[in-house]
């Protein structure tokens, strides 16, 4: 089980808010779980692995238990058999779309006048 945020990042070694934001998000998961709860909506688990077919059932479970910790994602159970649940941003993870959005929007230019210049479109 994941812990706290409090124990899981050492607060002594943050020295300003752009290195807790960084804590909070960083990774190689988290952008990619909340960018897609952010422009798709609601996913369920299943849902979440289809879209984000390189990680593993533990990777993601433990990714997801970790923003709901943190309060970027709302995690709804519901009394079913089998039981369903369901993944959302809470208004803090909605607050982050601008920020995921510009790196988004960043990467795409990067990537065209730097990263693949000089690659034809089909060999991308």
């Amino acid at each position: 089980m994941a812990t706290d945020i409090k124990d899981r990042i050492n607060l002594k070694e943050i020295n300003c808010e752009k290195e807790l934001t960084l804590a909070v998000i960083g990774g190689k998961w988290k952008l990619i779980i909340l960018w897609h709860l952010g422009l798709e909506g609601t996913k369920r688990f299943s849902e979440l692995k289809k879209l984000i077919p390189h990680i593993t059932q533990k990777m993601l479970t433990n990714q997801l238990r970790e923003l709901e910790e943190d309060q970027l994602v709302f995690r709804q159970v519901y009394a079913e058999v089998p039981p369903r649940v369901e993944y959302s941003l809470t208004e803090y993870g909605q607050s982050l779309l601008p920020v995921l959005r510009m790196m988004y929007d960043w990467g795409k230019k990067y990537g065209e006048n730097v990263i693949w210049k000089d690659v034809p479109p089909g060999e991308r």
